[in-house]
């Protein structure tokens, strides 16, 4: 156990100082400023973010309802508002209004059971939104030439299209899917002037977009009750059966 958790703190040490890198930077960035945009019509009281990615609260920054909370397993430490296992959420069910999973699933060992454990305790028609890179990109590529992942300590790359079928499977309604990242893995970051533009650039690009956001909505169907038919049948008043009337004298 000790080894196993000197590996995972190993793995997010490599993961932070790369978030300090200049490309770590301007995606934390980009990912802000897209979270932003996603999240303007998300209201309500709660929004839970199921995982750490960046330093701090810098996805966030954009949130419109009244309380954010940051929550991520306690190894290796965080800056996490609440501390747990984003497959046990320590919430009660159907609490919160809205969940992002920043690059969340990418990272667990069983990602299905997050994406249970996220409808369990999202409100009827609460949102979520999930960041994750693209298989079949560069970073994608890049992420299964690597033996410790890419960035460091990824588990695996998720596409789109499988995230989508899980929700759906949950009877979650696909809102809005937006890619980006278009640039390489190994590229320098943005130059100042240019801001997120290179990131998240619209139309057409000579790099196919390196990542995915995915934004679905937790659907309630309200059950039309069937009524069952009427069949003749004794009365049972008091649990006795009362009698029926026959015809002819009684016995």
């Amino acid at each position: 156990m000790q080894v196993h958790s000197s590996a995972i703190v190993d793995r997010h040490a490599a993961l932070t100082a790369w978030w300090d890198t200049p490309l770590g930077c301007a995606l934390i960035s980009a990912e802000s400023e897209l979270l932003a945009e996603a999240l303007d019509d998300v209201f309500g009281w709660e929004l839970l973010q199921v995982g750490a990615w960046g330093r701090g609260r810098e996805l966030l920054a954009g949130a419109r309802t009244r309380h954010q909370t940051v929550i991520a397993p306690p190894t290796p430490p965080t800056a996490a508002d609440v501390l747990g296992r984003p497959a046990q959420l320590p919430i009660t069910g159907d609490a919160v209004d809205a969940v992002v999973l920043p690059h969340t699933l990418e990272f667990a060992a069983d990602p299905y059971a997050i994406v249970r454990e996220v409808d369990r305790v999202l409100v009827g028609e609460g949102q979520l939104l999930v960041l994750g890179f693209r298989p079949w990109s560069l970073w994608g590529l890049r992420s299964r030439a690597t033996r410790s992942g890419f960035p460091p300590g990824m588990r695996r790359v998720l596409s789109e299209r499988r995230v989508r079928d899980w929700l759906v499977l949950l009877g979650y309604e696909i809102v809005a899917t937006r890619a980006y990242l278009h640039c390489t893995p190994w590229s320098s970051a943005p130059r100042p002037e240019e801001g997120n533009g290179r990131l998240l650039r619209r139309g057409l690009n000579p790099l196919p977009a390196g990542a995915y956001l995915l934004k679905a909505r937790k659907r309630v169907y309200a059950l039309t009750p069937v009524r069952p038919r009427v069949r003749e049948r004794p009365a049972v008043i008091g649990g006795l059966v009362k009698p029926t009337t026959r015809s002819g004298s009684p016995t």
